[in-house]
């Protein structure tokens, strides 16, 4: 420990290279036996094989068969069909592995049209990596910048002409003022003229 503390550059060396290795081990995903002990074989019961398993992308599939079956990934369509002719991979060595390297499904046959539809048939969903950071969305407003408070209505303002417009007043009260109410005074001496007007019109008269 001392020789190493004597030396910085080892220290930093040998952390690099923990960090490394526990990366990889971390990056590195899980090769599958199609079939468990049963392998690629008319034995093995799949559908039971693939519950509860669930395959990420870095994951790979491991075939594992005998000279009387081949593998064969093809599109949904043949894998419907146990149709063989247009397969995207064939293997037939006996030992084949498929890594899965994107998300989606992906469809496996035997190119024996017999042993396919006796059931050697594979469907694989495959989904991608959790430790694959997620998208960053777009930024969200907070409840308080994304509420907002009702405004008061503003007033309404009547631009109608005021009742107590003098323009819109009988002619007497524009006379006599601009008051809904005619004082008492002002009747008396409106009559008062009236009544002088009348006089002189009878004394004028010849």
């Amino acid at each position: 420990m001392a020789i190493l503390m004597d030396k910085p550059g080892i220290v930093s060396s040998l952390f690099v290279v923990i960090v490394v290795v526990g990366l990889a081990r971390t990056s590195e995903g899980t090769s599958y036996t199609v079939g468990g002990s049963a392998g690629w074989d008319l034995s093995a019961d799949f559908g039971s094989w693939l519950q509860n398993k669930t395959f990420y992308v870095g994951d790979a599939l491991s075939f594992q068969y005998s000279k009387y079956h081949t593998v064969n990934e093809v599109e949904k369509a043949d894998y419907d069909a146990c149709n063989a002719t247009n397969a995207l991979l064939t293997g037939s060595d006996g030992n084949t592995t498929v890594p899965l390297t994107a998300p989606g499904d992906r469809y496996f046959i035997c190119g024996v049209i017999t042993h396919c539809l006796g059931g050697m048939q594979l469907p694989v969903h495959v989904t991608a990596n959790p430790s694959a950071g997620a998208p960053v969305g777009a930024p969200q407003l907070s409840p308080s910048q994304s509420s907002f408070s009702p405004q008061a209505p503003s007033p309404v303002v009547d631009e109608s002409p005021s009742a107590n417009s003098v323009d819109n007043l009988p002619p007497y009260r524009a006379i006599f003022g601009g008051s809904h109410r005619i004082g008492r005074g002002s009747m008396f001496l409106a009559w008062l003229c009236t009544f002088g007007v009348i006089s002189i019109m009878h004394v004028v008269r010849p």
